[in-house]
């Protein structure tokens, strides 16, 4: 099997558990919650679903937990959607890449505002 054929199918179920989180999903412990990708197995009957939660750990616990009681019913949903034989199997995955992200942006902010810092301390020592 090629490989472009789980590469599409992660695509479409990224943006259409995208579109049923946010539609269909009425739990309120379901935080804001954003699909951030979709990784499917070869053999299609497995999707590892990557959710990025806003706010604290507690809230970032309850929606995973939402999330995976949820699966069946988004597995059903997506049943609709998606035009194969089998619906792959969802997992859902926290993505912690956007912290990370905003932990590199900040200290390389640090970084940048302590070397500012400095080389203005020598400036004005030199003269």
């Amino acid at each position: 099997m090629s490989s472009w054929r789980p590469e599409s199918v992660g695509r479409f179920i990224q943006q259409t558990l995208s579109e049923l989180v946010q539609a269909k999903v009425k739990d309120p412990r379901l935080g804001y919650v954003t699909v951030t990708g979709c990784r499917v197995s070869k053999d299609l009957k497995v999707a590892r679903v990557f959710v990025s939660v806003m706010g604290d750990d507690e809230q970032r616990s309850d929606s995973m937990d939402t999330l995976n009681r949820a699966a069946s019913f988004l597995r059903r949903e997506l049943a609709g959607q998606l035009r194969m034989r089998h619906t792959p199997e969802l997992i859902f995955d926290y993505d912690d890449s956007i912290e990370r992200g905003s932990r590199i942006t900040k200290l390389l902010d640090d970084i940048k505002a302590s070397e500012e810092s400095g080389h203005g301390a020598r400036d004005t020592a030199d003269r």
